[in-house]
């Protein structure tokens, strides 16, 4: 049985799922609408340039959740979920899914998305396994604070390590589907990285190393 790894936001799915929920709290008047949207465009802009300060940025995107009750928070997920995200599910992102599934492979979601959004996502794509930076919960309040290593850059690879380790399986036969040059330090560990539409550093690498390019929104 190999690994299906995938990224999650503009490999399955049209878009950003971490910067489309700050604009659904924008629009339901959950935020600040200003002073929020300026700051995730600008953590988006750093994001898309490698140049990420993560920690900071979790401290922003975490923060809204500890001002409201768990119940209601899960409320507004499920329908930004239903109303925002089903809508972006890539074209190709089923047929792709299912290829995997034939083929008996082991499917896992590995993003850097927060667990508080990616893990309806992967609920709703029917990915069993989701290693996604995880918020902490005490009192059944999220505090604005996460557990363990964020699954960003190299972050991936060492979260991904200890699940395999605990799960006694190998990257032996891999696959990894991504669309960011943010994502290398785990595409370079997989038997069989693929670009799914690449921004532009991580399509010249893709071109220079012959690896395969999908467009799933096609």
């Amino acid at each position: 049985m190999a690994l299906a790894i995938f990224d999650l936001d503009h490999t399955l799915l049209n878009g950003d799922s971490d910067y489309l929920w700050g604009e659904y709290m924008v629009a339901n008047n959950i935020v600040d609408e200003a002073e929020y949207q300026r700051l995730n465009q600008l953590f988006l802009e750093d994001y898309q340039r490698g140049e990420l300060d993560n920690h900071q940025y979790l401290q922003f995107a975490l923060q809204p959740l500890t001002l409201h009750p768990i119940e209601k928070l899960y409320d507004w997920r499920q329908d930004y979920i239903e109303n925002w995200i089903k809508p972006r599910i890539a074209t190709g992102t089923s047929d792709l899914l299912k290829k995997h599934r034939q083929q008996r492979d082991e499917l896992i979601i590995v993003s850097a998305t927060n667990l508080f959004i990616t893990a309806p996502i992967a609920e709703l794509l029917n990915i069993p396994n989701i290693l996604s930076t995880e918020p902490e919960i005490i009192d059944n309040r999220y505090t604005g604070n996460y557990l363990g290593t964020p699954t960003y850059k190299e972050g991936k690879v060492t979260v991904l390590a200890q699940w395999l380790e605990s799960r006694d399986h190998s990257l032996d036969d891999s696959y990894f589907y991504s669309d960011s040059i943010n994502d290398l330090p785990l595409l370079e560990q997989v038997s069989q990285p693929v670009a799914v539409n690449p921004d532009e550093p991580l399509s010249q690498i893709a071109n220079q190393r012959n690896w395969p390019i999908l467009d799933l929104r096609a």
